[in-house]
């Protein structure tokens, strides 16, 4: 055993090992505290219907981008929950515009 250790690529590996080890800590950080909005992927993969714009307390929109190929309507509702809405609903559309022309007069 003690001749496998000593050899010239056992030795290389061993001054390697330390390297590679933080590498790979430093990856895993940068990765596990990455905000979810962040992440490269669609937010909304079902919509709602029939939400009356009463029980909405705010509007996000986020349009198409590298994260998602389509528009995404994401409502926080006055109860803290979070629901997908489709942008090209007739409704969601007023909705949206009922959002802009409340925050623009406050």
């Amino acid at each position: 055993m003690a001749g496998v250790a000593s050899s010239p690529r056992a030795l290389q590996l061993l001054r390697l090992a330390p390297l590679l080890l933080l590498l790979l800590l430093a990856r895993s950080q940068c990765t596990a505290g990455a905000p979810l909005a962040s992440e490269l992927r669609c937010q909304c993969l079902q919509t709602m219907h029939g939400i009356h714009f009463k029980n909405i307390q705010s509007v996000k929109v986020t349009p198409p981008g590298p994260h998602c190929v389509q528009t995404e309507v994401l409502a926080t509702l006055k109860n803290g929950q979070e629901a997908c809405l489709n942008p090209e609903a007739p409704m969601v559309k007023k909705i949206i515009q009922k959002m802009l022309s409340k925050g623009s007069t406050n």
